[in-house]
């Protein structure tokens, strides 16, 4: 299933199988190829630079090359692709959700301003679409446009089964802005986990290489010195004995599932984290869901200064962290004096 870039916003004609999709911030700034690669992987590459060559896809009303950078909220036609190739991924734009559903998601909003928005994410939500998923943020996000002329934008992205802040542009220069923050780094993230067993020593820097690894049951990455570079700076906040700790982590680089395959290779797996930890990942007595919460994100304002946001605890993490008697509302800086 497409992701945000991909779902189609203003089709140029019902009848015709032209469609016309806006560019997420999300893929701001990568070729236009790659474009292709990620929302029509079945389409093959000489059938595209065929469709290049002759005009059939255009980028805000223009011929485009394959080498061609993507900017967020660009304009790109499509057109019918000989045998199928490619339609079933393009999907139509979701039905706004009802009127119970908005005031739900709304009600997760931490920040509001004019070009910002914030949510609380609860676990078991999915940012976006995919195999399987019926249910994701991006097809509710006309509830949270308020009185803005624009549709919220995704930024980046947590896992399904991760809560906590996640952001979100409310113009398409904001969400441009804030996605080239993500991919610049200049956002500093920290989330919180609850580990199965005691990560050793109990504050470090971990530095591996991760790579993807195709699945029946979906990616998953693995250490791997051929991999792309990872970085992880961790401290155990608090430990239960040699049985479980609240660990603070702070990514510097932003891999597929990068934290919870960095605590499995420490040994110390996420709680409820079956698909790096094994069996190993659940204690009995404790909900059988991941322990893993971004607790804050500091990230440059798109109209200028830095933005700040906090998520409180919520579900099984917060259910966890009262029965270990930990403080669900620490408000103290782990990292501090840790590079960005």
């Amino acid at each position: 299933m497409a992701s945000p870039a991909a779902q189609n916003r203003n089709p140029e004609s019902a009848g015709s199988g032209v469609r016309t999709v806006e560019i997420a911030a999300e893929d701001d700034g990568i070729r236009l190829d790659r474009w292709f690669r990620r929302h029509v992987p079945d389409l093959p590459h000489g059938r595209l630079e065929k469709l290049l060559r002759t005009g059939q896809v255009r980028l805000d009303g223009k011929r485009a090359k394959a080498n061609a950078r993507l900017a967020a909220g660009s304009k790109l036609r499509l057109p019918p692709m000989p045998g199928g190739a490619g339609t079933a991924n393009v999907k139509p734009q979701a039905k706004p959700p009802g009127a119970k559903e908005a005031a739900a998601l709304r009600a997760l909003v931490l920040h509001k301003d004019a070009e910002v928005l914030a949510l609380n994410k609860p676990a078991g939500l999915a940012v976006q679409g995919g195999s399987g998923t019926g249910k994701h943020l991006d097809a509710m996000l006309d509830a949270l446009q308020f009185e803005a002329h624009e549709r919220p934008r995704l930024v980046h992205r947590l896992d399904k089964d991760t809560s906590g802040v996640l952001l979100l542009g409310r113009t398409r220069q904001a969400a441009a802005k804030l996605a080239a923050s993500f991919r610049g780094r200049d956002a500093r993230k920290v989330y919180w986990a609850l580990t199965a067993g005691v990560p050793r020593p109990k504050k470090g820097r971990i530095d591996l290489p991760l790579a993807k690894i195709p699945g029946k049951r979906g990616e998953r990455v693995e250490p791997d010195e051929s991999g792309k570079r990872a970085v992880t700076y961790y401290a155990v906040v608090e430990a239960l004995a040699d049985k479980a700790a609240w660990v603070a982590l702070m990514p510097q680089t932003g891999r597929t599932h990068q934290l919870r395959a960095h605590m499995a290779a420490l040994g110390t797996p996420i709680l409820g984290d079956g698909k790096y930890g094994g069996p190993a990942a659940f204690v009995p007595g404790l909900p059988k869901k991941l322990h893993l919460h971004a607790r804050d994100v500091e990230i440059p304002h798109p109209k200028g200064g830095r933005l700040k946001v906090t998520a409180p605890l919520q579900g099984a993490m917060l259910e966890s962290f009262r029965l270990f008697g930990f403080d669900p509302e620490s408000e103290e800086d782990y990292f501090a004096g840790a590079p960005v």
